[in-house]
């Protein structure tokens, strides 16, 4: 783990092929910014739940509290009479007028298409409509939407199951943020943007920290009218958390960073996350940003931690000046993590040799890499997660079909002499070979050879004229996965056929 001090910014990207553990690593970097609450009792439990929930959240919340105690339909009483709304009622300093926030958040989320609900001004996001008798219930195109709620949901119900439950089992508080980037991932998921918000939700949640920094010129005040508002992003909530907390330290995990433009997601950012140039410290910078104007700087005391795939070439470059700012940490295969799979149980054969045979995942790791640097390039190689699941020869035998061989003929352009190469083909019987050459099994097989001809023959004169490029592509080589192989049969059930990998 890296030095984690107080006054010493941490700026690292972990880099190396897919399946290195490169994600692994900043899920357990996130263990170290988590705290666990001691035991609390069920109204604390209750109050850390909803704290940073919006009414149509906790909304949501309620309708899969009742789902999970197998009631789909609710009326609205049973809404304002939950536990739930009745918490967040009383965080909001609210005891009126209840039942009307109820009935404005379900109108304001039904569907345009509803039959039951009459109502203009709705959000763009549908969650609920009405069934003819008046009872409420969850858009099923809703559920998807709602996983992190039914997780906090059931690690709710467990602490209030248990409030001896050990670490793993208790409520946590995280003092991280951890997101994908991707090509669309711009500045204003990452930093601000505006966005549309309902003035009713803006309304109801004003009290609570960390809101969203809200343009002045709404379209209008009626709590079910539209506005925009320039809200936060995930680093710049993070920073305004550690900011108001700079005891302790908070970590901003991105997970894929070079799949982004970094430059403008960081946008002015990127002069601010040197460690010299935190707030505090001898060279801090203020810059305004973008949509609010605000004067901002980075807490000394957030970290950065991401993650880049060096086999993807389709991603666009990591900018010079983000490299200027950043640690690389280089994550190699492991193969030495990989274990020893014996066939001793799945061998019919009766030799007693073969019974208990085995095939060392770390050597074959080890000699596929080696063929597949010289053959390709070390940024092909394999990393250990390919392999870090399989624990007999029928998962080893799906990994290499439905995984480990089509990445490496991906990364071959499908040339068969490069992928025979790397699975040490070239000396073998073709029944024992891995990859197998399309146009030699053609060759080999008298019908399918006239087949082949007469499918030609047809496309010559379909497409005279262009009898060079079908002949091209005819002869083209192409790669077939032995059909043995996929079928689990054959020469592959046999140790050696995988231990040559060793070489």
């Amino acid at each position: 783990m890296p030095d984690m001090s107080p006054h010493k910014p941490i700026n690292i990207i972990y880099t190396g092929v897919a399946g290195t553990g490169k994600t692994y690593r900043l899920l357990q970097i996130a263990q170290e910014y988590t705290d666990y609450l001691p035991k609390a009792n069920d109204e604390d439990l209750l109050g850390q739940l909803l704290y940073d929930l919006s009414w149509r959240e906790v909304v949501c919340l309620i309708f899969l509290d009742f789902q999970a105690n197998k009631q789909d339909l609710v009326k609205v009483p049973e809404v304002v009479n939950h536990a739930f709304f009745l918490a967040k009622a009383a965080q909001n300093a609210r005891d009126s007028n209840l039942s009307n926030t109820a009935w404005s958040v379900l109108q304001i989320h039904s569907p345009a298409s509803s039959t039951t609900v009459s109502y203009k001004n709705r959000a763009s996001q549908a969650y609920f409509d009405k069934d003819p008798s008046g009872a409420w219930y969850l858009l099923p195109q809703s559920i998807s939407l709602l996983d992190e709620l039914s997780q906090q949901l059931a690690e709710f119900q467990q602490a209030q199951r248990d409030n001896n439950a050990s670490l793993g089992q208790g409520v946590s508080q995280q003092r991280f943020s951890m997101v994908s980037f991707h090509q669309a991932y711009g500045y204003e998921e990452f930093v601000e943007g505006i966005r549309p918000v309902l003035a009713a939700s803006t309304h109801a949640n004003h009290d609570q920290t960390n809101h969203a920094q809200t343009n002045n010129s709404h379209i209008n005040n009626s709590p079910s009218q539209m506005s925009y508002a320039v809200q936060d992003g995930a680093f710049l909530a993070l920073c305004q958390r550690a900011a108001n907390n700079p005891e302790q330290r908070y970590a901003m995990l991105i997970d894929e960073i070079n799949r982004a433009n970094v430059s403008r997601v960081f946008g002015e950012l990127l002069s601010l996350i040197e460690p010299d140039k935190r707030a505090g410290m001898a060279n801090a910078m203020t810059v305004n940003l973008a949509y609010s104007g605000r004067p901002f700087s980075v807490p000394a005391n957030v970290d950065i931690y991401a993650t880049m795939n060096t086999q993807d070439h389709s991603l666009a470059p990591l900018d010079m000046a983000l490299r200027r700012r950043f640690r690389f940490v280089d994550c190699p295969p492991q193969p030495e993590l990989l274990p020893t799979i014996s066939l001793s149980k799945e061998s019919d054969t009766g030799n007693a040799a073969d019974a208990a045979a085995t095939i060392d995942l770390a050597k074959l790791l080890i000699g596929l890499n080696n063929r597949i640097m010289q053959a390709l390039g070390a940024d092909v190689q394999l990393g250990h997660a390919f392999f870090w699941s399989v624990n007999n020869l029928e998962q080893l035998q799906s990994v290499l079909v439905e995984q480990i061989i089509p990445q490496l003929a991906q990364a071959a352009g499908g040339q068969v002499a490069v992928l025979q190469y790397i699975f040490n083909d070239e000396p073998q019987p073709m029944s024992a070979q891995f990859i197998h050459d399309s146009q030699a099994l053609i060759n080999n097989n008298p019908s399918s050879q006239m087949d082949n001809q007469n499918n030609t023959a047809g496309q010559n004169q379909m497409f005279s004229g262009h009898g060079a490029f079908l002949g091209q592509a005819m002869t083209a080589g192409s790669y077939r996965i032995n059909t043995d192989l996929i079928a689990k049969t054959g020469e592959f059930i046999k140790p050696f056929v995988y231990q040559r990998l060793y070489e």
